[in-house]
């Protein structure tokens, strides 16, 4: 082996990459990753400034969340992207995609600017940001380079502002002329408020939450995912759905060819594979999202469509709010809740029940959310990319408390559960942003890139 130089060696990792678990060395330099070595060539000719022997553990790619909502600016109360980035990274997560209902929403590319120019200041993790999109605001969406912006977001329903584009003329437009991936909140606006209409005709203002999915109903997410698709293939845009919830929106999509060539895309939530209607007897409030967490066949379904590779990604749709805000009566909570800490440990949950494997764990949050947005150089374990990397414990309890959630909220809906495996170590761009619990803060992630 040629002689190697390397900032950082991570020895002895059981590395989860590309459908396969392998015992390896991984020589990090300059932010990349410089040489993956099997175990068995040795690290003879290896000089590393820092050593940091891996025995037992699993390296995963970092997980690449393309849904978040950190709240920044003009939302700071809920989150900051500062507060949020840096509970990501104690998860593992080191790349995000952040949306644009904040306040003022980034809607024009100057705002959307400014919120990349604050990132690059705070944001511990790598990110990249959604143009927002408006009835009339095609010119700004048409303005974005795609190779610096993540993609398109319509609100198809439940948004707020001028952002749910719900003229026919304003969505046609998006879909004929956008340039990159146009992601989508797919909700019937109108089917909502008249499933809410009958429910306070029967208990006034104190509607009990279990209503949620009742009120946020399957018929207003199916009608509006139908739309999408219409729209998408009407104009050979390409499309990819938010937080699927329901089991007939799972049927929508295809697994008959290779992601990369796929126009129509979905995403599933940790929320809608954890939770089903019948926890919002104990959980209330802090399991109420739009789209709502619905039956436990709902559940499932999804489960079987990401493992069927109808759904392509799994993502958090992380949306923080005060713990004030979430304790209103049912009617003025308003939806979302913090997942970005939690989100990997929550998967391997589902691996320690036999229900996903490791690498498949890997593909759905990693691997695929980068082809299908064809980020550059991240998604993946190979050397000459960017080294972005969680390190876990299989096999290390970790329980949810007041004491360990890093949201600024200061809560979340696992409290009081016990995961099965605990996030040890994560690096950024190569840098060792978390270390059992120490967070590095003299670094920051870097606005991704795409290969479009």
């Amino acid at each position: 082996m040629q002689p190697i130089t390397a900032d950082v060696l991570l020895t002895n990792a059981l590395v989860v990459n590309e459908g396969a678990v392998t015992k390896a060395h991984i020589a990090i330099q300059g932010g990349l990753i410089k040489k993956i070595i099997p175990v068995e060539d040795g690290l003879q000719g290896v000089d590393a400034k820092e050593t940091l022997n891996l025995e037992g553990l699993h390296i995963f790619p970092g997980v690449i969340d393309d849904q978040v909502h950190f709240r920044e600016p003009g939302l700071t109360h809920k989150g900051e992207l500062y507060t949020e980035a840096r509970a990501a990274v104690a998860g593992g997560t080191t790349t995000y995609m952040e949306m644009p209902n904040t306040v003022p929403s980034a809607t024009t590319v100057d705002k959307l600017e400014q919120k990349y120019s604050r990132a690059s200041e705070v944001s511990l993790a790598n990110y990249s940001f959604y143009i927002g999109t408006t009835n009339t605001n095609i010119d700004d969406v048409t303005a974005i380079n795609p190779a610096n912006v993540c993609g398109i977001k319509i609100f198809m329903g439940s948004s707020t502002g001028d952002m749910l584009v719900d003229d026919p003329v304003g969505l046609e437009n998006i879909f004929k002329y956008g340039q990159t991936i146009i992601t989508t909140h797919c909700e019937v606006d109108p089917i909502v408020k008249q499933s809410l209409q009958h429910y306070k005709s029967i208990y006034g203002d104190n509607v009990p939450v279990w209503y949620h999915p009742f009120i946020r109903s399957r018929e207003a997410c199916l009608a509006s995912s139908r739309q999408a698709i219409e729209l998408a293939s009407k104009h050979n845009s390409k499309l990819h759905i938010l937080h699927i919830s329901t089991a007939e929106e799972t049927l929508l999509f295809d697994n008959n060819k290779p992601l990369a060539e796929k126009r129509i895309t979905a995403e599933a939530c940790i929320h809608h594979m954890w939770f089903s209607g019948a926890d919002y007897k104990t959980k209330g409030n802090f399991i109420k999202w739009n789209p709502a967490v619905k039956t436990a066949y709902d559940r499932d379904a999804i489960f079987n469509a990401v493992l069927e590779n109808r759904i392509d990604v799994i993502a958090t749709d992380h949306a923080p709010h005060t713990l004030e805000e979430k304790q209103q009566p049912y009617l003025n909570a308003p939806s979302g809740g913090p997942l970005v800490q939690h989100s990997l440990v929550a998967m391997l949950d589902f691996y320690h029940q036999g229900k996903i494997s490791l690498e498949r764990i890997a593909e759905k949050m990693s691997h695929n959310v980068a082809i299908l947005f064809q980020i550059n150089r991240r998604g993946f374990i190979r050397e000459g990319y960017y080294a972005d990397l969680a390190v876990v414990d299989l096999n290390s309890p970790n329980t949810v408390d007041k004491s360990n959630i890093l949201y600024k909220c200061g809560w979340s809906p696992f409290e009081g559960h016990t995961f099965k495996s605990t996030v040890k170590h994560t690096f950024v761009n190569g840098n060792h942003v978390y270390n059992n619990g120490v967070i590095n803060e003299d670094t920051r992630g870097m606005r991704l890139t795409f290969n479009r």
